[in-house]
């Protein structure tokens, strides 16, 4: 009886220690796991980050489509005529185009209009979309800056890249490409 007391007294220490080993393996494997899971929390809440900056950017352009459709339409300038042509893949103005758009910002100031402007960049097919966009980017804002370095204010001005999206010619001859690649400054009130 003493040696079966012995013998259980022995088992059980062993059951104890075995189970308090596997208590620290059991520890170090929800160790394991936490960290792959508050891993796993950080990337989501950098993603959700970058979500809710480019809503607020999405919430931003609607807003100011909302003003602009709000507004009523006055007139339009366009510079894409022959004098006027933005080169292949450049969004610099020509002597002419500056000319144009100092007579159009002193028109604006003399009327002195509570008007909005919209400036819309275009492009030809030439290129990829990605590429077409960024440049019709570029050809507004060198606008949207010309202009408001000819007195006109920053606030009454929005620019948007319409890409190769909505040409006025065919795409499939030299001169309707040249007639794509313009500039449309939209007058609102």
């Amino acid at each position: 009886m003493i040696a079966s007391t012995k013998t259980m007294m022995v088992a059980a220490a062993l059951v104890m220690g075995g189970l308090s080993v596997s208590g620290c393996a059991t520890k170090k494997y929800v160790n394991t796991q936490v960290g792959a899971v508050n891993e796993r929390v950080s990337a989501h809440d950098t993603q959700i980050g970058e979500l809710d900056k480019t809503s607020k950017e999405a919430l931003d352009r609607a807003i100011a489509a909302g003003k602009l459709a709000e507004g009523k339409f006055q007139y339009a300038l366009v510079l894409s005529d022959d004098s006027v042509k933005f080169p292949v893949n450049a969004a610099n103005l020509s002597p002419e185009a500056e000319q144009r758009l100092g007579e159009f910002a002193e028109k604006l100031k003399a009327d002195n209009k509570n008007v909005y402007l919209e400036i819309q960049g275009h492009t030809d097919n030439s290129g990829s979309k990605e590429y077409n966009d960024e440049l019709g980017e570029k050809r507004a804002e060198t606008v949207r800056k010309f202009l408001s370095q000819h007195g006109v204010a920053l606030n009454r001005m929005s620019t948007i890249s319409y890409g190769q999206d909505a040409p006025v010619a065919p795409n499939e001859t030299r001169e309707g490409r040249a007639q794509n690649r313009r500039v449309v400054v939209m007058v609102l009130s």
